[in-house]
């Protein structure tokens, strides 16, 4: 049985509008669009990475401690004299620290925690670099284009950043021409210059493939350049996490975790 259009009907949906329209939050909520910010190959690789690396980090600081002087060449010891030392107390007595005591040996596990760790950052760098290449990850969200690499794009970025300016909507979305550089640098340069100089250091390494270690300039040579690339990398992640804190560390957190960028909601 059909209802009729009462007289009163019109006012009851107006009313009714009214009272719906009321109870709508007008405030901007967050949602994800659009497709994911990173790909979970790419979040996975990277949180791999970050609990390498900080491994890598504590592990390394333990083996500097054991013998904090650095040489250059094939040989270096307690007894030659070194290209520089840090002025830190060491964890072995033999070593000339200038120092009254020594701190404790912690030498066995850091290394063993090291070779651990790094074997870790090398296969899950491979397997980033290898997908990367097959979905031209590189070539889209890192290459620059062209009209960004120009010494006016870079000075452009610098002073935004200098003046702690906040990102806009392109800097959410996308890596600026900074960034990609950077990263391409830390990738393709001073990681696998990292693992060439680390494995320079293996008496193994060296006997199966001198010349590597040979064009580094010896041993030695190489544990001095492996420190100073491991600094590099160091201050690579000071910098980066201090982005992250300015740019917005809740929602680069959560783009890097689930994938997907928190956009406000349009207004209702």
């Amino acid at each position: 049985m059909g209802l009729g259009k009462g007289p009163f009907q019109g006012d009851v949906r107006a009313s009714a509008g009214a009272c719906y329209a009321a109870r709508v939050s007008h405030a901007p909520s967050l949602r994800n669009q659009g497709p994911p910010r990173h790909a979970l190959l790419v979040r996975v690789t990277h949180w791999i990475t970050v609990i390498s690396f900080l491994a890598l980090l504590v592990s390394g600081v333990e083996i500097l401690i054991s013998h904090p002087r650095f040489y250059w060449g094939e040989v270096g010891n307690s007894r030659t004299p070194a290209l520089f030392k840090i002025p830190i107390p060491s964890s072995r007595a033999t070593v000339p620290t200038g120092y009254g005591y020594v701190l404790p040996d912690q030498n066995g596990w850091s290394r063993y925690l090291h070779f651990e760790a790094a074997w870790a950052l090398v296969l899950t760098g491979l397997v980033y670099v290898i997908s990367g290449l097959w979905t031209r990850h590189f070539r889209k969200n890192l290459f620059p284009a062209p009209a960004d690499r120009t010494w006016r794009a870079f000075r452009s970025v610098i002073a935004k950043h200098l003046r702690l300016a906040p990102p806009d909507e392109a800097d959410s979305r996308s890596y600026n021409v900074l960034q990609r550089v950077t990263y391409l640098l830390v990738i393709f340069v001073l990681v696998p210059l990292v693992i060439w100089t680390g494995l320079a250091m293996s008496p193994g390494f060296n006997a199966a493939v001198p010349w590597a270690v040979n064009s580094l300039g010896g041993r030695q040579s190489a544990r001095t350049l492996h420190f100073f690339v491991s600094i590099s990398l160091v201050l690579f992640l000071v910098l980066h996490v201090a982005m992250v804190v300015l740019t917005g560390f809740a929602s680069r957190m959560r783009e890097m975790i689930t994938g997907l960028a928190a956009a406000p909601q349009e207004r209702t």
